[in-house]
C-alpha cells in the first residue's frame, strides 16, 4: 500500500478541522478556533511516526515531506487573507489565544531542545 502524503494531509486536516470546531463550541464561539494549526500539528506527529516505522517506503517518504513542506505556506497564505481588525473588534479571544499560544511556546523551548539529544553525550 503506497501513500504518497496526500491522504495523511487530508486526514490531518479533517482531524484538524474537527478539534477546531469542538473547541470552538466549547468556548462559545461560532466559527473554527485553531483547526489548521491542530492539522499542522497533527500532520507533523504523523511525518514523524511514520519516519519511524520500518515499511515506509521512499516514495511515500518523499510525499509525505513534500506536503509537509507545502503546508507552511498555504497556512500563512490562508492566515494572510483573515481580518485581523475584526478579530480583535471581535473580543479578548484573539488576545487570549496569542497569549497563550505564545507562552505554551515559550514554556515548551526546554523540552523541545532536549530532543534529539544522544543519551551518553547529554552536554552537546
Amino acid at each position: 500500500m503506497k501513500i504518497y502524503g496526500v491522504a495523511i494531509l487530508a486526514g490531518c486536516y479533517l482531524a484538524g478541522q474537527f478539534i477546531g470546531e469542538m473547541l470552538g463550541s466549547a468556548l462559545g464561539i461560532g466559527g473554527n478556533v485553531g483547526g489548521v494549526g491542530f492539522a499542522m500539528l497533527l500532520l507533523l506527529i504523523a511525518n514523524d511516526w511514520m519516519k519511524k516505522r520500518p515499511s515506509l517506503t521512499g516514495d511515500t517518504n518523499k510525499g509525505i515531506l513534500f506536503w509537509s513542506s507545502m503546508y507552511i505556506p498555504v497556512v500563512i497564505a490562508m492566515s494572510a487573507t483573515q481580518d485581523i481588525k475584526s478579530a480583535l473588534s471581535g473580543g479578548h479571544v484573539a488576545i487570549i489565544a496569542g497569549i497563550a499560544v505564545t507562552l505554551a511556546c515559550v514554556l515548551l523551548v526546554p523540552a523541545v531542545s532536549k530532543i534529539g539529544r544522544s543519551k551518553s553525550n547529554p552536554h552537546s
